[in-house]
């Protein structure tokens, strides 16, 4: 088992800056991707970010694209979602997710899930 736990989510206002970051513990030299999805209110989750943990592949979804980075430092089992240049657009709860199905970016595919982090982001 792999456990998830994410952090730094909060109110911002538009135009400015979040870093979300999940500590992954447990079974972790089993995880080969970890990435962030969101959901927002009355829409579907959509993925954001994935990494693989070696860092070779990274995706970000077009939304966030250039006002996002994802990065993990392996010593600390830890993954970091940078946002910036927010959005209201961007207000939605942000989960971390991983898996050890090798690469993915599919949230059917992500087997161990955090409890969610909430950015509201004000206009």
């Amino acid at each position: 088992q792999v456990q998830l736990v994410e952090s730094g989510g909060g109110l911002v206002q538009a135009g400015g800056s979040v870093r979300l970051s999940c500590a992954a513990s447990g079974r972790t030299f089993t995880v080969s991707a970890m990435a962030w999805f969101r959901q927002a209110p009355g829409k579907e989750r959509e993925v954001v970010a994935a990494i693989s943990w070696n860092g070779g592949s990274r995706y970000i979804v077009d939304s966030v694209k250039g006002r996002s980075t994802i990065s993990r430092d392996n010593a600390k089992n830890t993954v970091y979602l940078q946002m910036n240049s927010l959005k209201p657009e961007d207000t939605a709860v942000y989960y971390c997710a991983a898996t050890s199905a090798g690469w993915a970016i599919s949230g059917s595919q992500y087997k161990y899930w955090g409890q969610g982090t909430q950015v509201t982001v004000s206009s």
